[in-house]
């Protein structure tokens, strides 16, 4: 059975959501299977929207979900983003954290020390791409 990542990332912008892309793609290429909000349900357009994103989302994008990687770029992480790793956190689902426009060290404002503290931190794609190698032999 293939593991499975769920991606959680800001989708306000184009490149948001192709950063994410980017995370999904090393992910696949490593034979892991991706839960990809935007692509697999969605973007809230409206209110009329909003149970239909929660319900695909969480309730049935979570299921079977081995871990979570999460973009942290930015000047504050997603409100969205952030219920999902505490969600996960939660579920007992380990989470990874990418960070590439700042160090983690000047981040603290930012992420918050709650955050820093449940998971781990990285800065770049290929640094994720090893913890997602040795994530995968550890499981």
């Amino acid at each position: 059975m293939r593991m499975k990542i769920y991606i959680a990332g800001k989708l306000t912008s184009e490149s948001e959501r192709e950063f994410l892309e980017e995370i999904t793609k090393i992910c696949e290429e490593l034979g892991f299977e991706t839960f990809l909000p935007h692509r697999d349900i969605g973007l809230a357009k409206s209110m009329k929207d909003v149970k239909k994103i929660f319900k695909g989302d969480i309730q049935e994008g979570f299921k079977n979900i081995d871990l979570v990687i999460a973009d942290l770029n930015g000047l504050h992480v997603g409100a969205g983003t952030s219920w999902e790793l505490g969600y996960a956190y939660a579920k007992k689902i380990p989470c990874i954290g990418i960070k590439t426009d700042e160090s983690i060290e000047n981040a603290l404002d930012s992420l918050s020390a709650i955050l820093i503290a449940s998971m781990d931190i990285v800065n770049s794609l290929d640094k994720l791409k090893e913890k997602l190698i040795n994530f995968k032999k550890i499981n």
